[in-house]
C-alpha cells in the first residue's frame, strides 16, 4: 500500500533528527579513541587499530543479518535496541583500563550499530521516491558532517578534562536517541511484505552485480576510515596536541555545508553515479600520497580539505548507487549487505594502517602507511572503471532495479 505524501514527509523529518543524534554521539567519542589510547595511554597503534577495525567488521560485516531481521519484524524494535546497546558500549569504554575492556566496548557498540543501521537506511528508501532519493541522501550527508564537527568539538573540549567524560557524554546522547525513537519513530515494516529472513539473505547473495559492487567498495573504505586513525594520529604528531583534531572536522563540516548539496545536484545532471564515485576516490587517493610527506600543519589541513572534497563528491553517488541496485522486496537485507564493503575495508584499513604505522616508526620511514593507502585507492579506482565500463551514458536513480 502506497504511503501518503504527508507521512513520507514526517518520516523524513524524524529520520533527519534521529540521524543528528546518532552522528553527534558517535563523533563525540570515536575520533579520540586512537589519540587517547595510543598517544596518551601508550597502547600500540596495531592493537587500537584492531579494536576499531573489529567494531567496524562486526557492525557492517553482519549487517545483512540485522537487515534481514528488520525485514521480518520491522525497523523500530531493532533501532531502539541498537541505540541502548551502543549506550552501554560507550559506558564500557569509559572504564576501559585494560585492552579486553576496549574490545568489549567496541563489540557492544558494533552490535548496536548492526541493529539500527540497516533498518534506518531501509526507512530512507521507504520514505523517499526514486527521483528525490539522491537529494535526501545528500541532506543526510550534510547533516552527518555538521554533526561530526559539533561532536568532535564537544569531544575536543571534554578530553582536555578527562576521556571518561567524553565516553559518558556519547552514552547519554545515545540513551536520549533511544528514548526519542520509542516515542516518535513510526512502527513500519521496511520490506514489501514480510520476507522470511533466510530468503531475503539469499536474494542478495544471488545478485552478482550488487555483491560485486559492494565488495569493490572495500578499497574505498580502507581510505575513508583513516579519519578515525591515521588522520587524527598525524594531526596529533604534527601539531603536538590531540585537541587540534577538532579542526579536521571543522574543515569537513565547512566543505560539506557549502559544497555537498550544490555539487551533488549539479553533477547528477551531467555525470553517471559511478563517474562521480571514481572521481571522488581519485581526489582522496591524491591527497593521501601528499599527506604522507607533509610536516606543516597548515598544509596538512589543506590536504585534508582536498580529501574531504573527494569524499563529498563520492559519498552521495556511492550511497545512491547502492539503493539503485537494491531489490525493494528485501530492502533491509540489501542495505545490510551493502555495509560489507565497509566491514572489510574498515577492518583492513584500521588494522593494516595501525600495523604499518608501528612499523614505520620502528624503521624510521613515516611515509609507508600513506604509500600503501594510496596504492589501494588507485587499484580500487581501476576496478571500478572496469566494472562500470559498459554502463549506459547516464546511470541515474531511474536505472532499472537489479535482482
Amino acid at each position: 500500500m502506497p504511503i501518503p505524501s504527508q507521512i513520507r514527509k514526517t518520516g523524513r523529518q524524524i529520520l533527519l533528527l534521529d540521524n543528528l543524534f546518532i552522528v553527534l554521539g558517535f563523533y563525540v567519542v570515536f575520533p579520540l579513541v586512537s589519540t587517547h589510547f595510543v598517544s596518551q595511554v601508550g597502547w600500540s597503534a596495531l592493537f587500537v587499530g584492531f579494536a576499531l577495525g573489529f567494531r567496524q567488521f562486526v557492525q557492517q560485516g553482519f549487517g545483512i543479518i540485522g537487515g534481514a531481521i528488520a525485514d521480518r519484524f520491522g525497523a523500530k524494535p531493532m533501532i531502539v535496541a541498537g541505540m541502548f546497546l551502543r549506550c552501554v558500549g560507550f559506558i564500557c569504554m569509559a572504564i576501559a583500563s585494560e585492552p579486553w575492556l576496549l574490545l568489549l566496548s567496541c563489540l557492544l557498540s558494533a552490535l548496536g550499530g548492526l541493529l539500527f543501521d540497516p533498518p534506518r537506511m531501509g526507512l530512507t528508501i521507504k520514505f523517499t521516491r526514486p527521483h528525490e532519493r539522491g537529494k535526501f541522501i545528500s541532506l543526510l550527508m550534510i547533516q552527518d558532517n555538521a554533526g561530526a564537527v559539533i561532536g568532535a568539538l564537544i569531544g575536543g573540549i571534554l578530553i582536555d578534562y578527562d576521556f571518561h567524560l567524553v565516553c559518558w557524554c556519547g552514552a547519554f546522547i545515545f540513551f536520549l536517541c533511544g528514548i526519542f525513537n520509542i516515542f516518535f519513530l513510526p512502527a513500519y515494516h521496511i520490506a514489501v511484505g514480510k520476507v522470511p529472513i533466510v530468503n531475503g539473505m539469499k536474494m542478495v547473495v544471488k545478485d552478482k552485480k550488487f555483491t560485486r559492487y559492494v565488495l569493490t567498495l572495500t578499497g574505498y573504505y580502507v581510505l575513508w576510515v583513516q579519519i578515525m586513525l591515521m588522520l587524527p594520529l598525524t594531526i596529533t604528531n604534527v601539531s603536538g596536541s590531540p585537541s587540534y583534531v577538532k579542526w579536521m572536522y571543522a574543515i569537513q563540516a565547512s566543505i560539506s555545508l557549502i559544497l555537498l548539496y550544490p555539487l551533488a545536484r549539479w553533477s547528477e545532471k551531467y555525470f553517471r553515479l559511478d563517474q562521480r564515485l571514481k572521481f571522488g576516490l581519485f581526489l582522496m587517493s591524491f591527497a593521501f600520497i601528499i599527506i604522507g610527506f607533509t610536516t606543516q600543519l597548515t598544509l596538512l589541513l589543506s590536504l585534508i580539505a582536498l580529501f574531504y572534497l573527494g569524499a563529498i563528491i563520492a559519498e552521495p553517488a556511492r550511497e545512491t548507487l547502492s539503493t539503485v541496485l537494491s531489490n525493494p522486496k528485501a530492502k533491509g537485507s540489501y542495505m545490510g549487505f551493502s555495509r560489507l564493503g565497509l566491514a572489510l575495508g574498515g577492518f583492513i584499513g584500521y588494522t593494516g594502517a595501525g600495523w604499518l604505522y608501528d612499523i614505520a616508526i620502528q624503521i624510521g620511514f613515516p611515509h609507508l602507511p600513506w604509500i600503501a593507502l594510496t596504492t589501494i585507492g588507485l587499484l580500487t579506482l581501476s576496478y571500478l572503471q572496469y566494472q562500470f565500463k559498459n554502463e549506459p551514458p547516464m546511470l541515474h536513480v531511474k536505472m532499472r532495479k537489479i535482482g
